[in-house]
């Protein structure tokens, strides 16, 4: 049977030296959360104030968080100050760099820094420990502008220094790591965290009070994101001047899994429905391609076994990282959790689809019936789109029919076909059509634009040979080349590193998505982060990233890859869970299938209760009481080549 470690930190009383600010209800945030673990069978572990030195922590999760093993949790809970230190050496520090600074949380005897709490949350988990830390200090500077609020932060004394980073060099090959531990933060990296007296008179913890609240109303199979989500509206309802932080955003991850284990949902939901400072509103917005033409015709749907499950919400105003919803003819009933929802109804423009029928007029029909109604799809015979392409501009997907298969290809695009698929009857027809909707989200994705935005200016995108400093520049069509080097049987592909400079005054996040010719998208190169004025963000934390040709195309002369790099731009954080497109593979699963939502509608409609939705361009993060600020796009198109003769330069 699956086991919990807890170990819970409370600081209140620093020593001088230390910290000249005396907190008052950090103690009191580890006995509420041993009053939501013990009845829970969780192992717990206390460290209260003097005990809880450097060394003290250090041991407490190696001796004891580390009896957890494969299937177990151990999860650290930390509330006391946290303070921030100057990089010791940004050239190594490239994590670090993007703010110029490093976090650490504040032992009585000094900081423990974020690089090191890190690896030994990691060496935790190692295992198969399901981990997860919740902190609930400081991680940065910024004024306090409410005078009965307590900032959990202490300034970092001189002689305190960030670890030297080593080892990290030309050298070290590329290798993602996928994250081993989930983070709960009670603000920004650029912010403080808050304690203040609730009404019944008791300091505590803004942000550990509201994860608490959430987790007595959503009970124990709701998710650290589920739970983070509700954690966050109820401080941004309280109108305190921080916002909580989830890590890692991926879907699929251990984010998505409940916050003392157990196995994450097979599809997590992501979009959430909350109640925020404004009312209920619905983590989806237009920076992630919601239409805002007419609000009234966008829906989600809650989903779950629950007594919501199946209720819907309507937009009123769709903004740039939220929408603000109505519940009509129901209410949510209780706001101190998160609703997951699916989007049910979705305005989209749809694609323009060619069918060449002359060689098989049944299958063509086959396919018409089949996409009848869509509000992703418009199909029309190739001859009559040919006479109107001057007025109606580029067909988006063309599709060629044989009497046994079908072929699927872009339109004026350098983009691989489609392999033939399989097109013998009307069954065959609902599969060609399940392809035609893929990719024309992933069009829809990759263009994703927000060309009046004044906000794209501020963030440069560079691409770096490996080793070197200056930029490449692209070629006189905007596209990036790179070239594998060697020769048959010792190809090696192309490394690059790649920097986001925030060449304006004011803190952006910036998330950078990868969009390749496999018809997929990821955001693993740079997953959502805060990037500091005049500061620069590394993808991969500054590792190599390796251009390499997909798996299904073995270097050879000729052989070549597109990538699309699209880069988003906001004033707040962006839910990026939506932005994560599998390839398209024939043999995969079927995505559910749209109802048909009726001439001229163009309204997409997903009647499953966990649709395809994290398919969907779709939702954002609300940034709370201060407005959810302005968004822009920067794509950049790359080619991956071997050459055809000679050796690469």
């Amino acid at each position: 049977m699956a086991e919990t470690y807890a170990l819970l930190i409370g600081v209140d009383a620093y020593p001088p030296e230390v910290s000249s600010r005396p907190l008052r209800g950090a103690v009191n945030d580890v006995l509420a959360a041993r009053a939501w673990l013990a009845p829970r069978g969780a192992h717990l572990a206390e460290i209260h104030d003097a005990a809880a030195t450097r060394d003290a922590i250090v041991a407490g999760i190696r001796s004891h968080l580390g009896r957890a093993g494969e299937g177990d949790t151990a999860l650290l809970w930390f509330s006391g100050h946290g303070t921030e230190l100057e990089t010791a050496d940004p050239r190594h520090q490239r994590v670090e760099a993007a703010t110029g600074r490093c976090q650490a949380l504040l032992a009585v005897d000094g900081p423990l820094v974020d690089k090191e709490l890190g690896a030994l949350l990691d060496a935790t988990a190692a295992p198969g420990t399901h981990v997860v830390a919740v902190l609930d200090c400081c991680y940065s500077g910024g004024g306090t502008r409410d005078p009965e609020l307590i900032p959990r932060y202490a300034p970092p004394r001189p002689s305190w220094r960030a670890p030297v980073a080593t080892g990290r060099d030309a050298a070290v090959t590329a290798g993602h790591v996928e994250p081993r531990h989930a983070l709960l933060a009670a603000s920004r990296l650029t912010e403080r965290a808050y304690e203040a007296e609730t009404p019944l008179g008791e300091v505590r913890g803004v942000f550990s009070q509201a994860l608490l609240t959430a987790a007595w109303a959503a009970g124990p199979a709701a998710s650290c994101r589920e739970l983070l989500t509700a954690a966050h509206a109820r401080v941004r309802r309280l109108g305190v001047p921080q916002h909580p932080v989830l890590w890692p955003e991926e879907p699929g991850g251990p984010t998505d899994r409940p916050l003392l284990g157990g196995a994450a949902a097979t599809e997590p939901s992501p979009y959430l429905l909350r109640c925020g400072h404004d009312g209920w509103e619905v983590t989806a917005g237009a920076a992630h391609g919601l239409r805002v033409g007419d609000p009234a015709r966008l829906a989600f749907t809650v989903t779950g076994d629950g007594p919501e499950g199946g209720r819907t919400v309507r937009a009123r105003v769709v903004e740039p990282t939220r929408t603000l919803v109505d519940a009509r003819g129901w209410m949510p009933d209780d706001r101190r959790r998160a609703y997951p929802v699916a989007m049910s109804e979705l305005p989209l423009p749809p694609a323009t689809v060619t069918i060449d029928a002359a060689a098989a007029p049944a299958a063509a029909a086959w396919i018409r019936a089949a996409a009848a109604g869509s509000p992703l799809l418009r199909v029309t015979e190739k001859e009559a789109e040919d006479g109107r392409r001057a007025a109606l501009g580029s067909a988006v997907l063309r599709l060629a029919v044989s009497g046994e298969g079908a072929r699927v290809a872009p339109v004026d695009e350098d983009l691989p076909p489609v392999p033939e698929l399989p097109l013998r009857g009307p069954l065959d027809a609902t599969r060609v059509v399940d392809c035609l909707h893929h990719l024309a989200r992933w069009r829809q994705l990759r263009d994703l634009d927000c060309p009046a935005s004044s906000v794209s200016s501020r963030v440069s995108v560079e691409i770096v040979p490996w080793g070197e400093e200056e930029p490449c520049r692209p070629g006189g069509d905007g596209e990036y080349l790179f070239s594998y080097t060697g020769g048959p049987g010792h190809w090696r592909e192309p490394w690059v590193s790649i920097r986001l400079r925030n060449r304006s005054s004011v803190a952006v996040w910036c998330v950078l998505l990868d969009l390749t010719d496999s018809y997929a998208a990821n955001s693993v190169l740079f997953p959502g982060h805060f990037i500091g004025p005049g500061r620069v963000g590394h993808a991969l934390d500054g590792d190599p990233v390796q251009l390499s040709l997909p798996a299904s195309r073995p270097p050879g002369p000729g052989a070549a890859a597109r990538d699309w790099l699209k880069l988003i731009v906001a004033e707040g954080e962006l839910n990026t869970v939506p932005f994560h497109l599998a390839p398209w593979r024939p043999d995969a699963t079927p995505a559910a299938r749209e109802d048909a939502a009726g001439p001229g509608d163009g309204v997409l409609r997903l009647t499953s209760p966990t649709p395809s939705g994290s398919r969907d361009v779709g939702p954002a993060t609300g940034t709370g009481h201060g407005g959810p600020g302005r968004w822009a796009t920067v794509t950049l198109p790359l080619r991956t080549v071997v050459p055809v003769s000679g050796r690469g330069g």
